[in-house]
């Protein structure tokens, strides 16, 4: 298995299209799984729920550094122990890693202890994860080294070549994960002083590339009138030398992935002339997306909007259909059983995530299985204004606190949706089949007192509202088996699988008394006692729940 794992790389401003290797080699020959979510729209989170298969309230890794994420988080939560590569290699795969692995991984902590699980790696580690010219990468056991003056492209692209070769030589079957650090923003932090983002630079050959092309001119896109909630609605417009700006920043963040697409064409070719490309999957995807000028925001991720947490994912390998496009609901949680089940491996009981369905069988056999149509979205701490705009209001505003909320991603048939509580407990719903920039909030600050009866869904707005709330008051501490079928929480006499089955008329009383999801406060990592109430009813045959306690 080889996964390539790209950073910031968004499914909505259609990067994909500039990268003609990776639509003819793996798009073209695989399946395209076209509702795939990050649960948390940041690095390290994300990528500790990609390789243990749980929610990032489950983790505790819930920030890209001390006290409540990176790796130092990762390794006192003791996830070190218990993560994708240990598993892997219990099975008896040879494991390999070249590129960026964790936010806070650093020349001062990548021994203490050093990260288990890997056969052989060339880590990217701190201050010179996102120099693009001046990396730092930390070969096994061995001492960091800075390669001053070249391009972590061309140096990942060389140790995936040593990897590779290794892992085809060896006689286990073998997993290698690239994670180059493109699309991100550089950070050169080297000189001293605090860390500047700037954007992207490309491999050289790669500079004159996309001189006319410009973010997506959406409806979103740097609004007449602003959009979302909380410290989101309160934007300024960009004037005009901003959008300039970022226009230059997506022409470079398009030029920084020819490298990756070159990296994908170099290992299909190794794989190729192996003889195993045909008994290889590859997997292609990206941490969490990313927004440029949308509802007024300079570059960056860590919001709720589709461009943040809908993120490329591609599949080609055996027995998986050639040129299709999966519709199906999928999620980083969803990865680790997913090679588990490639792997042959036995499911572990504490997954939050479902096998993803690759197989061609999955398509023939789809009304015997049972997906979930929801993704638990969830975000604390801050955002951060990338770039050189002057940060939220142009006057140095890098930071904006209390961006702290749960939120729900959910696609069934007749409906897709997104549903949000923040800390602050403003909420936002957004019809995203009607309004894909989730421009229109359905959800009006001044409450549902107006709106409730408002006809939505074949029923009324305050209806579907009161079931998507008791689905997010589920989702919101979920644990194991619970995260893939919420609706048994709420109805464990069974009968409701979805939220089409939800509105039933019959449940109405029984969703309106439910408890609300609210914070408490806003808080930077997950702690519980800020996070309102943690538990909801039960439907006992229309009985109230004081009828059965």
């Amino acid at each position: 298995m080889v996964f390539i794992l790209t950073d910031d790389q968004d499914a909505v401003s259609n990067s994909v299209n500039f990268m003609p290797r990776l639509r003819e080699l793996i798009i073209d020959e695989g399946t395209h799984f076209a509702n795939h979510f990050t649960t948390t729209a940041i690095c390290c989170p994300s990528r500790v729920s990609l390789w243990t298969g749980k929610q990032p309230h489950n983790t505790n890794v819930t920030d890209v550094g001390p006290p409540y994420g990176g790796f130092p988080k990762f390794v006192s939560q003791g996830l070190n122990d218990a993560y994708l590569p240990i598993w892997l290699q219990d099975a008896g795969y040879a494991t390999y890693y070249a590129g960026k692995m964790f936010n806070s991984h650093t020349i001062h902590n990548y021994d203490s202890p050093h990260l288990k699980g890997w056969t052989d790696n060339y880590f990217l580690l701190d201050p010179g994860t996102y120099s693009y010219l001046n990396p730092i990468y930390q070969k096994g056991h061995e001492p960091p080294m800075q390669h001053r003056g070249r391009h972590t492209m061309d140096l990942i692209q060389e140790h995936t070549d040593r990897l590779l070769r290794d892992a085809l030589e060896s006689t286990k079957p073998f997993f290698l994960a690239i994670a180059p650090v493109a699309p991100h923003s550089n950070i050169d932090s080297n000189s001293g002083g605090p860390p500047v983002m700037t954007e992207p630079i490309p491999l050289s050959r790669h500079h004159h590339l996309f001189e006319k092309e410009q973010v997506p001119r959406t409806q979103n896109f740097n609004p007449d009138k602003p959009s979302g909630a909380s410290w989101v609605s309160r934007l300024p417009q960009l004037n005009d030398s901003a959008v300039d700006y970022l226009d230059h920043f997506h022409r470079q963040r398009l030029r920084a992935l020819q490298g990756v697409d070159e990296l994908v064409e170099q290992i299909v070719t190794q794989l190729k002339s192996a003889g195993v490309l045909d008994d290889t999957y590859i997997i292609y995807s990206s941490d969490n997306g990313y927004h440029i000028g949308q509802h007024r925001l300079p570059p960056g991720k860590e919001c709720g909007f589709d461009e943040d947490i809908r993120v490329p994912f591609y599949v080609r390998g055996p027995g998986v259909a050639r040129g299709r496009t999966e519709f199906a609901v999928t999620t980083h949680i969803d990865v680790a059983p997913t090679i588990f089940t490639i792997a042959g491996i036995v499911l572990r009981h504490d997954f939050d995530g479902t096998p993803i369905p690759l197989l061609e069988q999955a398509e023939t056999h789809r009304d015997l299985i049972q997906r979930h149509e929801h993704v638990a979205v969830e975000y604390w701490g801050i955002a951060i204004a990338e770039g050189e705009l002057g940060g939220w209001d142009g006057n140095g505003q890098i930071v904006m606190r209390n961006n702290t909320y749960k939120a729900l991603r959910i696609k069934g048939e007749v409906y897709n949706l997104y549903y949000a509580v923040w800390c602050n407990n403003e909420h936002e719903l957004y019809d995203v089949e009607r309004d894909p920039g989730q421009m229109h909030n359905l959800y009006p600050a001044e409450g549902l007192l107006k709106t409730y009866w408002t006809p939505f869904l074949g029923s009324h707005l305050g209806l579907v509202v009161s079931r998507l709330d008791a689905l997010l008051m589920v989702m919101k501490s979920c644990r194991g088996p619970t995260c893939a079928a919420p609706w048994d929480v709420l109805h464990p006499e069974g009968g409701v699988k979805n939220l089409q089955d939800a509105l039933d008329k019959r449940f109405d009383e029984f969703y309106k008394d439910q408890v609300a999801v609210s914070f408490n406060r806003c808080e930077a990592g997950y702690i519980m006692n800020a996070e309102g109430p943690q538990t909801g009813y039960e439907y006992r045959q229309g009985l109230q729940w004081s009828h059965w306690t």
